[in-house]
C-alpha cells in the first residue's frame, strides 16, 4: 500500500482502514437436536405434538416486538416484497428525525433452519430442516455504533443476527472526539488526523464482543428470561467486510485513473496473483474456483476476485475514494495459531481459522495484508492525468516574443519524426545543435542557399518546441537539451 500512496501522494489526502459490515450470528445450545429433545422434555412437551408449543412461543416474540414498538413510539411494519430494509429505516428515521434509540421493527416471512417431526419405525423423532417463518428486524441508532439491526427468527432455535457497520461507529467516535471529517454515505472522503481515526477504528477489535452482543440479545428475546432461562449465546463471526480506503484531493485526478485501474484488476490478475493476494499459494491439493467478475453498475464499476466463498474487490466510492474490500465468510481457508492438543500433548501450531469472535483479530490481521498486497500489485498503473494535461498543453498554440506559435500533433508523421530526432540517444550527454536535426529529418543539400532554408526551417522548429518548454538552450552554446517537462 504504502508504494501506491507514495506513486500518488500529490492526489491523496489520506488512508484509512476500517471494517465495513460485520455480522455476527448467535446460536443458543438447542440449535441441534439433541438439545431441542431435552428443552422439551424439560418442558413436559410430547415429541409428537410440539407444534402448540412452538407456535405460543413465536406469537410472544411477535407480541414483544409490537408491546416494545408501541411503548417507544416507533413503526411496526410487515413488509410482503423484499426490499432494501437498510433504506427504509433510514427513511424512517430522517422523516421522524430519530437521533438514538429504536428506530422501527421490519417483519417479514423469510427462510430459516429449523426442526421438522420425521415419521417412521417407532417413536417420531426430530431433524434440522430448512423452514419458512417470521424473521423480526428491529432496527436502531446507537449511541456507540450507529445505524445497526438486530434480526430475530421467530421459531425454534431463535437463530440471532447483529449487523454493525464500521464506519457508522467510526463516525459516532470521531464525533465524540471533536476529530473533523467529511463522509459521504458510507465512506470518508476527508479527515482531519488520518492516524488518529485509525487507531479509534482499531478499537473495535478489542471490544468485549460477547457481553456486547448478549445485552442485544436479551433486549429483542423475551424467552431468555424464562423459557431460555440460564442459556447464553454462542457468537459466531457470520461475515467481515475490512475495507481500505484511498482518499483523493479531487474527484477528476481518481476519474482519470479509476479506468485504468480497473482494466489490469480484470484483464492482467491471474488466479495465482488472486491466491497471492489472499495469502496463499497455488498448488495440487486447492481445490476449488478462483474467478474474477467485473460488473458495471450507477454510477461505476466494480472488480471482484472470489476464491471460494472468500473474495477481494475493489471500487470507488462516489468519485474521490479508491475502496478495497476483503470479505471472508468462509475463515477456514486461513490460519490462525493457536493451542491444540495433538497426541495427547498441547502444543502451539498454525489451525485452520474457525468463526468464533475471539479470531475477530485474525481476520484483521488477514483483510488488511490481503488489501496492502492487491493495492502494491495496481501501484505499477500510472496516474495519466498529469500526462493528459501535459498533452493538452503541447497541442495547443502558444505566444512567442508576441507570435502565434502551432502546437504539436503526437500522432502526426512530422512531428512524430522531429521528437524522435531530438531525443536520440546520442545527444544525452552534449546536447544537440540545429545541424544535428536537419541530418535527421532532411536530405544533405550541396547548394548553399538550400542549406540556409533549410537551416532556417529547422531553427523554426526548435524555437516552437523552446516555446512549448520542451528543450531548453545550453547556457553561453549553440546546442540545445531535452528539459524534463519534454
Amino acid at each position: 500500500m504504502e508504494q501506491f500512496i507514495l506513486r500518488h501522494q500529490d492526489e491523496i489526502t489520506g488512508s484509512l482502514s476500517c471494517f465495513d459490515r460485520l455480522i455476527f450470528k448467535g446460536h443458543l445450545p438447542i440449535n441441534h437436536v439433541q438439545g431441542m429433545d431435552d428443552l422439551l422434555r424439560k418442558q413436559g412437551v410430547l415429541i409428537k405434538e410440539p407444534k402448540p408449543f412452538v407456535v405460543r412461543q413465536a406469537e410472544r416474540l411477535k407480541a414483544h416486538a409490537q408491546r416494545m414498538a408501541a411503548r417507544a413510539g416507533r413503526p411496526f411494519h410487515y413488509l410482503t416484497a423484499r426490499v432494501r430494509k437498510e433504506e427504509v429505516a433510514r427513511a424512517i428515521a430522517k422523516d421522524d428525525g430519530v437521533t438514538q434509540g429504536l428506530i422501527c421493527i421490519l417483519s417479514m416471512l423469510e427462510p430459516c433452519k429449523s426442526f421438522k417431526l420425521i415419521y417412521g419405525k417407532g417413536r417420531p423423532r426430530l431433524a434440522l430442516a430448512h423452514r419458512k417463518c417470521l424473521s423480526l428486524y428491529f432496527y436502531f441508532l446507537d449511541r456507540e455504533f450507529g445505524l445497526m439491526h438486530v434480526r430475530l427468527q421467530t421459531w425454534f432455535p431463535f437463530t440471532i443476527q447483529v449487523y454493525i457497520n464500521g464506519h457508522e461507529y467510526l463516525a459516532r467516535k470521531m464525533a465524540r472526539h471533536g476529530l473533523a471529517y467529511k463522509q459521504v454515505d458510507n465512506a470518508f472522503s476527508w479527515l482531519a488526523d488520518p492516524k488518529r481515526a485509525q487507531r479509534f477504528a482499531n478499537g473495535l477489535i478489542r471490544k468485549n464482543w460477547p457481553r456486547i452482543l448478549e445485552a442485544f440479545a436479551r433486549r429483542v428475546n423475551p424467552l431468555m428470561q424464562d423459557l431460555l432461562h440460564g442459556m447464553h449465546h454462542y457468537w459466531v463471526l457470520h461475515q467481515v467486510e475490512y475495507a481500505t480506503d484511498i482518499m483523493f484531493r479531487d474527484r477528476s485526478k481518481l476519474r482519470d485513473l479509476y479506468p485504468r485501474l480497473l482494466r489490469h484488476a480484470t484483464l492482467c490478475f491471474s488466479a495465482e496473483d488472486v491466491l497471492t493476494f489472499l495469502g496463499r499459494k497455488l498448488n495440487g491439493n486447492f481445490a476449488g474456483e478462483v474467478l474474477n467478475e467485473c460488473k458495471k453498475r450507477h454510477p461505476g464499476a466494480r472488480v471482484k476476485h472470489r476464491m471460494k466463498y472468500n473474495w477481494i474487490k475493489m471500487y470507488d466510492k462516489h468519485g474521490c475514494v479508491l475502496r478495497v474490500e476483503t470479505v471472508i465468510n468462509q475463515p477456514g481457508e486461513f490460519k490462525v495459531r493457536r493451542r491444540v492438543r495433538r497426541k495427547g500433548v498441547w502444543i502451539t501450531a498454525w489451525c485452520p481459522m474457525r468463526k468464533g469472535v475471539s479470531n475477530l483479530y485474525r481476520y484483521v490481521e488477514v483483510s488488511a495484508r490481503a488489501n496492502r498486497r492487491y493495492l502494491d500489485a495496481l501501484s505499477q498503473i500510472e496516474d495519466p492525468h498529469s500526462s493528459y494535461r501535459d498533452l493538452h498543453e503541447m497541442a495547443a498554440p502558444v505566444r512567442i516574443h508576441g507570435r502565434s506559435a502551432r502546437g504539436f500533433n503526437p500522432a502526426a508523421r512530422a512531428d512524430i519524426a522531429l521528437f524522435r530526432a531530438v531525443l536520440r540517444g546520442e545527444h544525452s550527454i552534449m546536447g544537440f545543435r540545429n545541424v544535428d536535426i536537419r541530418r535527421q529529418l532532411l536530405p544533405e543539400s550541396r547548394d548553399p542557399a538550400e542549406r540556409r532554408r533549410r537551416s532556417a526551417r529547422v531553427t523554426r522548429l526548435l524555437k516552437r518546441l523552446h516555446g512549448h518548454r520542451l528543450i531548453a538552450k545550453v547556457p553561453r552554446t549553440r546546442r540545445w537539451r531535452v528539459t524534463d517537462r519534454g
